[in-house]
Parts: structure tokens; sequence; C-alpha cells
């Protein structure tokens, strides 16, 4: 597994927006809607393969017909970071050897994009939604790659929670990376990022 991207939530798409574009001092790039869960977002290509999403529920859509993810159907307050998301090969096994609760794959498209994203039946992860979401892509293209350098690089994403350590020894047997941190301590994700005008914060 390896990281794959960041998902800011807000009560609308234009607030989760504006609220990235203030932290970091850059615009978002139009990303589009998402069958299935009716979100839509905007999107910032990040540097290592990465990118950001800004999300929320797409009030001109239907209501799905499920618990939306990311926990957006209980979502409210303001726009902050919310969940990181890993990208895995194998996204059946590695459900099966992580924390129970992660969800099941749904198969998702938009455009040429095709992926599966492991979603619970409530919407809301593991470890007070401290745990990673798990997204698998079946196509070649990557929505880093279609996105325009911004020149901000993820330097830090801190996981806090009251059971941190337990997280932190479930994950690494399936996901090594540097820039992750976990701490104990009430359940928080913050990230910590460098920009083209200096070293900027994301945090929940």
């Amino acid at each position: 597994m390896q990281l794959d991207h960041l998902a800011i939530a807000g009560q609308s798409l234009a607030a989760a927006q504006a609220h990235v574009e203030e932290a970091l001092g850059v615009a978002l790039q139009p990303g589009g809607e998402h069958a299935v869960f009716h979100t839509h977002n905007a999107l910032l290509g990040l540097e290592d393969g990465l990118y950001l999403e800004a999300i929320a529920i797409n009030p001109d859509a239907p209501q799905p017909t499920r618990p939306r993810w990311f926990d957006l159907d209980r979502f409210h307050g303001p726009a902050r970071l919310t969940n990181w998301i890993c990208q895995s090969d194998d996204i059946v096994t590695d459900i099966a050897a992580l924390p129970e609760g992660l969800g099941e794959p749904v198969a998702l498209q938009r455009g040429d994009l095709r992926w599966r994203m492991a979603v619970p039946a409530d919407g809301r992860l593991p470890f007070d939604s401290c745990a990673p979401a798990l997204i698998q892509w079946d196509t070649a293209r990557h929505p880093a790659g279609m996105l325009a350098p911004s020149g901000v690089q993820l330097r830090r994403l801190t996981i806090r929670h009251p059971e941190a350590e337990a997280l932190k020894a479930i994950l690494a047997v399936h996901l090594t990376d540097d820039r992750l941190r976990y701490e104990t301590g009430p359940a928080a994700l913050w990230a910590e990022l460098d920009t083209p005008y200096g070293p900027r914060e994301l945090s929940s």
C-alpha cells in the first residue's frame, strides 16, 4: 500500500475548496461528480504522485441508496481535513488483513478513470475515521498525473488517536512511509505541506 490522496470535506464544495485555497495559497482545479455516492469535488495535484481533493455532497444530485463515503451524511461544521486514502494493488486482500470495518469494494467510474473504493456500510471508517480508506485504481492513468503542477508537497501527515499505537502496528506491515506520524491523543488528522509560499497546514 502507499499514500494516494487526502480529502478535505465541507458542507458545500465551495466551502471545502475555499478552505484549501486559503490555507495553501493555490487554486484547485475542477473535479467532477461521483456516481453512487452523489458527491462532487475539486482537485489539487501534489508532488510525489499524490493529490488532494475538496469534497462535499452534491445538492443537485439524488439521494444515494447507501450512506456516502467519508461519513459525509453526518458532516457538519467548518471545512476540514477528514480522511487519508491509501492505494492498494489488491484491495480485497488488504481489506481482509486490515482493521475490521474498512468496508467492501465499490466499483466506480468517471470519464476514463475506473477504481474501487472500500466503503463501510455506515460510511464511517474505523478508529473514528482515522484509519485510511483504501482505493484500487483499475486504469493505468492516475488523477495526480492529470493535474497541473502546484508546487505543493506533503511533508508530514500526523494521525492522532487514543489507540494510535494499535493503528500504527496494524498498518506498519502494509504501509511504510516516512511522512506518516502517529500520536496518542484525541482523534485528529494534521497535514503539514510545503507550498510556493512556505509551510502551510491542514487539519481536522
